[in-house]
């Protein structure tokens, strides 16, 4: 059984390891080969030859001692490691914390884009009501009588139209004159002057003579149009300046529909008011006597003070119904202004 034992792969490993922290014994061989024997200086130079046949029991108590004295080494060695850490400078905790801080970007949060006030959301910065005015003589609406073709254009196919230069009617004659793309813009001034949409508006005026169509121009149905708001409470007409006539500050007709339906009815309007034109387009475009032959010695009999129309109304209700004019005569006129409704 001890040969048993000591030719298992068990025995071997122990012995190996014993072998290798030992000092071998010497053998014979040695001795004669370095001139005979030495006297043996005992246990503490020297193991016996038989040193490693003491048994399986034997071997285990020695293994378990070099395990714990393995065990002790790995432990003065961890401590240490630590205490030259410490001496280094502080915690590896810390260190990683810092390292991590180091290390590891702050997300920079991306900002939200502010949206940008468009014009089909945004509000007027400021208006006012426009006054309510006369319709005057020449409105073709349907409330009195005309000489011409019809007393009510507004019943009429063909009068929803941006371009109203031209006569639809009975007629197709263009009214001449210099040019005008008018812009209207129709708010609520109860509601932070924001834009109405869906509003029908009719838009009438004189010719550059300072005539009107189906009355003192009976056969004509020229400078009439309705158009509906958009979205952004807007409508848009293509028209001529029109000319003075006497005893009236030049300006244009308008009437406001709640709908489009209402308009074409020719009843039932919302507002009904006009437009002042401002002086100084005034003088520069009546300075063509050609195109325009009496409307300079008219216009210079009248003012927008005492005109019975304007005359009345404050600072605030003329300027916002006197359109922004920028252009030449030669080249055109773009106006705009706001329409302000008290709903």
């Amino acid at each position: 059984m001890p040969d048993l034992i000591r030719g298992s792969s068990f025995a071997r490993t122990t012995i190996a390891v014993r072998a290798a922290e030992w000092t071998p014994a010497r053998d014979a061989d040695d001795d004669e080969a370095e001139g005979g024997p030495r006297q043996r200086k005992g246990p503490s130079m020297y193991h016996d030859d038989h040193d490693h046949d003491l048994g399986l029991a034997h071997d285990l108590q020695v293994m378990e001692r070099m395990v714990q004295r393995r065990r002790a080494l790995r432990w003065f060695a961890g401590a240490g490691t630590l205490a030259l850490v410490a001496g280094c400078g502080g915690s590896g905790d810390a260190e990683t914390d810092a390292t991590t801080a180091a290390t590891t970007a702050t997300p920079t949060p991306t900002p939200t884009p502010t949206p940008s006030a468009s014009s089909s959301s945004s509000a007027t910065a400021s208006c006012v009501a426009d006054a309510s005015e006369t319709g005057g003589p020449y409105p073709a609406d349907g409330t009195n009588s005309s000489s011409g073709s019809t007393s009510n254009v507004l019943t009429a196919t063909g009068i929803v139209r941006s371009d109203i230069r031209a006569s639809f009617l009975s007629s197709t004659t263009v009214a001449t004159g210099v040019q005008v793309t008018l812009t209207l813009t129709l708010v609520d001034v109860n509601q932070s002057c924001a834009p109405l949409a869906g509003y029908a508006i009719y838009l009438w005026h004189c010719d550059r003579q300072g005539l009107y169509s189906l009355y003192t121009v009976a056969a004509e149905s020229y400078l009439r149009g309705v158009q509906v708001t958009d979205s952004n409470g807007q409508v848009t007409f293509t028209t001529i300046f029109p000319g003075c006539y006497d005893g009236r500050w030049p300006h244009i007709h308008f009437e406001v529909f709640s709908s489009l339906a209402n308009a074409l009815g020719g009843r039932y309007a919302t507002l009904t008011s006009q437009l002042a034109l401002p002086s100084s387009t005034c003088a520069t475009v009546y300075a063509d006597t050609a195109t325009y032959p009496s409307s300079a010695s008219n216009f210079a009999r009248v003012a927008l003070s005492s005109d019975n129309v304007f005359g009345d109304n404050t600072t605030a209700q003329n300027t916002q119904m006197t359109p922004t004019f920028t252009g030449t005569p030669t080249a055109g006129y773009a106006a705009t202004a706001v329409i302000g409704l008290a709903r």
